[in-house]
């Protein structure tokens, strides 16, 4: 089974496909694998009956094992790929449940849980690519660190709100600690966005008011060029958005660097329902388009995915 990264749409993708009869991975397609496309058949089951011979079972409280035996039953959590999977990132990836709830429960508030592969993946973002929202259950009640971003800078949270997994979201934002939750829910990740901007830019409408009762900023700006949730929901003509977005307090007249409100943006689009529910809302003294060379620029802008604008070498969130 291997994970890829596709961009479709101008928007990137997570997708799993199986093993055999996979067709060829286009040349615009960003590899997620997680090891797996680098492991031959033979070093797959080799790795499979490294799995299936662990022995990490806990042993009863009143009998207390040696250090001996302590080392050597910790010795598989040592053991990585060359792309940097340990054991329980590649029982995930093959949703080997069993070995993943003993993994778990023998690494309980431990730094393992943790574990980053060459991808900065954790478990807990491989969970939710996989579509697995028990696993989730297990590792957020197991310690977990749900704020560590990949190399996108998307935490799980991220990852779950671009693809509209429901069932993930409802696990991470549940069992997140109120710090952790309004932390992941304000973090932009390398594109600048955080997670209200990824359901809004597809669509999710549940998603979005679920976030903005869980107390996340309504009109918190992307980084890319000052946009609002609002304004992404104009972006997209999605009418239902719209409205929610207004209903739950979305600022109509909130600017973007260009200084263009969500009524300037929808200016060019054939359908009218958008434009006459931003029109009284909007403040008369912002309903003409601003004169200046910022609307050449901030159009040129629009042309880029919002998520193939990166930042290299920047560090955010302090990671």
């Amino acid at each position: 089974m291997d994970l890829h990264r596709t961009s479709i749409l101008n928007q990137m993708d997570y997708s799993r496909e199986s093993k055999e009869g996979k067709p060829p991975v286009q040349a615009t397609e960003e590899r997620l694998d997680s090891g797996l496309d680098s492991l031959k058949e033979e070093e797959y089951q080799a790795v499979a009956a490294e799995i299936r011979g662990l022995q990490v079972s806990c042993d009863p409280p009143q009998h207390r094992q040696s250090p001996a035996a302590c080392e050597e039953q910790s010795e598989w959590k040592t053991q990585v790929t060359e792309d940097g999977d340990t054991l329980l990132h590649l029982a995930i990836i093959h949703e080997a449940k069993d070995y993943i709830k003993t993994m778990i429960d023998v690494s309980k508030n431990t730094d393992f849980l943790n574990t980053q592969n060459d991808l900065r993946q954790t478990p807990l973002h491989l969970a939710v690519i996989t579509n697995q929202a028990d696993v989730c259950q297990q590792l957020m009640t197991s310690g977990c660190d749900p704020t560590l971003v990949d190399n996108r800078g998307d935490t799980a949270l991220h990852i779950a709100c671009r693809h509209g997994n429901l069932m993930c979201f409802s696990v991470l934002t549940q069992y997140s600690q109120k710090d952790h939750l309004h932390t992941v829910m304000a973090a932009c990740n390398f594109n600048g966005q955080n997670c209200l901007h990824l359901a809004s830019v597809h669509g999710f409408l549940s998603l979005v008011e679920n976030m903005v009762e869980l107390g996340a900023d309504i009109n918190a700006k992307e980084q890319h060029n000052g946009r609002s949730a609002l304004h992404l929901a104009v972006d997209q003509q999605n009418l239902s958005l719209v409205k929610l977005l207004l209903k739950k307090g979305a600022d109509p007249n909130l600017l973007t660097s260009g200084g263009h409100t969500p009524y300037h943006l929808t200016c060019g689009y054939g359908s009218c329902d958008i434009r006459e529910e931003l029109y009284s809302l909007t403040n008369p003294d912002l309903r003409e388009l601003p004169d200046s060379e910022s609307d050449d620029s901030e159009e040129e802008e629009d042309e880029k995915s919002d998520e193939e604008v990166g930042y290299d070498d920047i560090h955010w969130n302090g990671h």
